[in-house]
């Protein structure tokens, strides 16, 4: 297929999202499926979790304007700067800000590999689109996309065509040859110099690079499409074919391209990585943020922590092994990678390392489902507050770091005058009983995001 004839559909899938949607809102708009902006909206008497780790507040007001929190208060805020505004009963319930996914795939969390390869790219960002939407709803009003053809979502997104997530996207993930994200078929090789792109690096999925050269060009491309951050996958991958998880994948001077480029464009590089040598090789090369280090070990954690570098890892619920077919290679791979988890987390503590909290759900529409479940399991390493914060102020921190790049102008993850408005009602305490989070559909009576209600289910 002709790139060209890939971008058309891409195009066309993307338009096509708005319509379908349309028929799915689940929350009144004004005439879309995006909700009008309300010029104002009152919070009364609310509990703030802060976004900062910080106790619950006592009883408090929160005014939003447009798309900005304008005024906390602990007494009645003056009806002269609330004329017209939407009233929001919060009845002692708690107010915390949209939740923030450090490790999203927003257009692999439900296809199958199979399907990302194959499917028509038209029904594959439909398929994404409507679970943009289930996404917000579940509460997660910001995600890191790491990996995956984003672009077109993302723009559907914020022109308020089809309810999501803010998207922070890394585009194509840039691996090498047999490299995590290579899912090419053996016949496919060898690849001479001139031969079409892969299906994979038609679609925007991945692109592979053997130099330091070849990386130099593809993080630029990456960038040039609205990359906010880089992605490179350091090290073997779980779900990849060709991929074993110890191996290592990019050399240093290939990683060191990589990190110039992002650093010349004022933002950062993020590597997928296992193992202590995949991780030691990237976080010397200038990497900010590692992703999963699930098999890290103490010299590492160390090295990490000396260079300031992010560990983003999931805490994977049991089970996820079983997205994989029994016997196969790739479930051998996630029970190792399983295994090491525990020990990882202990050394993030020990060592103070700042720490992410991500999914990097793949392939697994019932996993998506119990997107919020993810967080719940912090808390055998986690008190619930530092889980939520974990989840909102702290990765926000993190999202920080692409700088101009950031493709939104303002304060995310905290609750705070000035920041913008990406608010959780909850019916209940998540502080004391963090399972509220679970069930988004009974537990969070408002959803909003950049100031507009997406969701309104509080009593009347």
């Amino acid at each position: 297929m002709h790139k060209l004839q890939v971008v058309l559909r891409f195009v066309a899938g993307v338009l096509a999202i708005a319509s379908v949607v349309n028929a799915q809102a689940q929350a009144p708009t004004s005439g879309g499926s995006t909700p009008a902006q309300p010029a104002q909206v009152l919070f009364e008497n609310v509990r703030i979790f802060d976004g900062t780790g910080a106790a619950l507040s006592g009883p408090a007001n929160v005014l939003v304007r447009g798309n900005r929190i304008e005024r906390i208060s602990t007494g009645p805020v003056p009806a002269n700067d609330t004329a017209g505004a939407t009233i929001i009963a919060g009845g002692g319930r708690t107010l915390i800000p949209g939740l923030i996914d450090a490790h999203w795939h927003a257009t692999l969390a439900r296809p199958t590999p199979a399907q990302v390869i194959s499917a028509d790219i038209g029904y594959s960002m439909i398929d994404a689109g409507l679970e943009a939407t289930d996404t917000l709803m579940r509460g997660f009003t910001t995600v890191r996309d790491l990996g995956g053809p984003s672009f077109g979502l993302k723009r559907a997104i914020d022109e308020n065509l089809i309810p999501g997530p803010r998207i922070f996207p890394s585009g194509a993930f840039i691996t090498v040859t047999g490299g995590h994200g290579d899912f090419r078929q053996l016949f496919e090789v060898p690849r001479v110099d001139g031969m079409p792109l892969t299906r994979i690096e038609q679609l925007g999925g991945a692109v592979i690079a053997d130099s330091p050269d070849e990386v130099t060009r593809r993080a630029r491309e990456q960038l040039m499409l609205g990359a906010s951050q880089i992605k490179l996958t350091a090290g073997g991958g779980v779900s990849s074919p060709h991929s074993p998880i110890d191996v290592i994948s990019f050399t240093s001077a290939e990683l060191e391209a990589a990190v110039r480029v992002a650093s010349d464009r004022g933002t950062y590089v993020e590597t997928h990585a296992f193992t202590p040598a995949a991780i030691q090789r990237a976080v010397r090369a200038g990497v900010k943020s590692i992703e999963h280090g699930n098999l890290m070990d103490e010299e590492t954690a160390k090295l990490m922590a000396e260079k300031g570098a992010w560990l983003s890892i999931q805490p994977m619920p049991e089970g996820f092994e079983n997205i994989f077919p029994p016997g196969s290679e790739q479930r051998a791979k996630a029970l190792e990678v399983l295994a090491g988890t525990d020990r990882a987390y202990q050394l993030a503590k020990k060592y103070h390392l700042k720490t992410a909290f991500g999914t990097d759900i793949l392939f697994s529409p019932e996993l998506a489902k119990r997107q919020g479940s993810f967080l719940v399991e912090l808390t055998k390493w986690y008190t619930p507050a530092e889980a939520l914060h974990m989840a909102t102020g702290e990765n926000a921190e993190l999202l920080a770091l692409s700088g101009e790049r950031s493709p939104y102008r303002g304060k995310l993850g905290v609750v705070q005058e000035g920041a913008l408005a990406d608010l959780l009602l909850v019916d209940g305490d998540p502080v004391k009983d963090i399972k509220l989070i679970e069930d988004p559909a009974k537990n969070f009576l408002i959803i909003m995001k950049d100031g507009r209600i997406y969701k309104n289910t509080v009593p009347k």
